[in-house]
């Protein structure tokens, strides 16, 4: 696949939004570009759902052949920490890589954080021509990504590549004023919290890169939306709900934060953890969900073989603050937390995004966060 230009994405957070703007910004400048990822495979404008964020290599190898007989110039991928250490990505070389961040998640396969960071840092030995390596500067560990034979372009406060002077942020949009090689840009995007600044610039750095200018891309950014399922916004009267995948401590407390700055009155959260997977980061996000929120319901993620009560047991042994209550049916918990909803309040509903299924015990049954919310408005 000489002749497509590969863009791999890797982090623990933001690696959809990251990607899905860079597949959305290529196609606004009149590029034949594909997506893969956590959201499905976006070929120009045929889509396809996945199972893996990275897919298998032959499934793998299948997308590549399909969006180059579509004419694709480009193809920009999700890299995860499972793929990189099972060699799904064998014998693909990247143009350009980039480094979101790196927070705890995983560990029930990785076992550490060490062993998850060298997982993450494969992508980094994978490059060629160019070897654009995009590293976000702000966030504790990127110095591992930092390699010699790479040429290293960082986005962060005090970076002399692309530079975050000031940000605006209300529950519609985001303004951003940053400077690109020390010359000043501006731009207000459809995108909330200080997190999707580091998403959209990695983004903007990443097309920039590739020989685009960036006045040409800040002109079709206003047209550029969310992925499904990344705080994605529903109005209900004055109230704003929030549909996010966060499912990690620290993507949870990003979304809180962002939820706390341009919050009026009440931030409600909805939030579990996962059957099957690592027990240690069920209390980090337990208490993050209450220390952040006025009001929190932990509910049923995805339980998988896993009994619900250990689950819930992890999630609130240790809280400091007792504003909580557990209602496990999903369902119900997001009913009383629509009823708890007044004048300006926000709710996040947080774990499950863009998933239309809930994994119970070995079966997948149909659930979306985001239709059991337009039920409840439909009344």
């Amino acid at each position: 696949f000489k002749d497509i230009t590969l863009i791999g994405v890797t982090g623990t957070n933001g690696k959809t939004t990251t990607c899905y703007i860079v597949y959305q910004m290529l196609r606004k400048l009149g590029k034949k570009c594909a997506y893969i990822g956590t959201i499905g495979f976006y070929c120009n404008d045929k889509y396809k759902p996945l199972e893996n964020t990275t897919p298998d290599t032959d499934i793998l190898y299948e997308m590549f052949l399909e969006a180059k007989e579509d004419g694709c110039e480009y193809v920009v991928m999700e890299v995860s920490s499972h793929a990189l250490s099972m060699n799904r990505i064998y014998g693909l070389e990247y143009d350009e890589v980039a480094f979101t961040n790196i927070t705890q998640d995983h560990l029930d396969y990785h076992k550490t954080m060490d062993n998850y960071i060298e997982a993450k840092k494969i992508l980094f030995n994978k490059t060629r021509n160019n070897k654009i390596a995009v590293i976000n500067s702000d966030v504790p560990d990127h110095e591992n990504f930092v390699l010699d034979n790479n040429t290293n372009v960082f986005v962060g406060k005090n970076s002399e590549d692309v530079k975050i002077v000031n940000y605006t942020l209300t529950h519609q949009n985001t303004k951003i004023d940053f400077m690109v090689d020390e010359k000043d840009y501006s731009v207000t995007i459809n995108v909330v919290g200080l997190f999707n600044v580091y998403n959209y610039l990695t983004a903007l750095t990443l097309v920039y890169k590739l020989g685009f200018n960036v006045e040409d891309i800040l002109n079709i950014s206003s047209e550029i939306s969310m992925p499904s399922g990344r705080m994605e916004k529903i109005d209900y009267k004055t109230n704003s709900i929030f549909i996010d995948y966060a499912h990690t401590p620290d993507a949870v407390l990003n979304v809180l934060n962002a939820a706390k700055e341009f919050k009026i009155n009440h931030v409600y959260t909805i939030v579990g953890c996962g059957g099957d997977r690592d027990r240690t980061k069920r209390p980090i996000m337990g208490n993050i969900a209450t220390e952040n929120s006025d009001y929190v319901i932990f509910s049923d993620d995805n339980p998988r073989t896993e009994d619900h009560k250990v689950i819930m047991d992890d999630i609130t042994k240790d809280l400091k603050n007792d504003n909580y209550e557990i209602i496990f049916d999903r369902r119900e918990a997001i009913k009383k937390a629509m009823s708890l909803l007044k004048e300006n309040d926000i709710l996040m509903i947080l774990g499950k995004g863009h998933e239309t299924y809930q994994i119970i015990g070995t079966e997948k049954l149909h659930f979306s966060d985001k239709e059991e919310v337009l039920k409840y408005l439909e009344g």
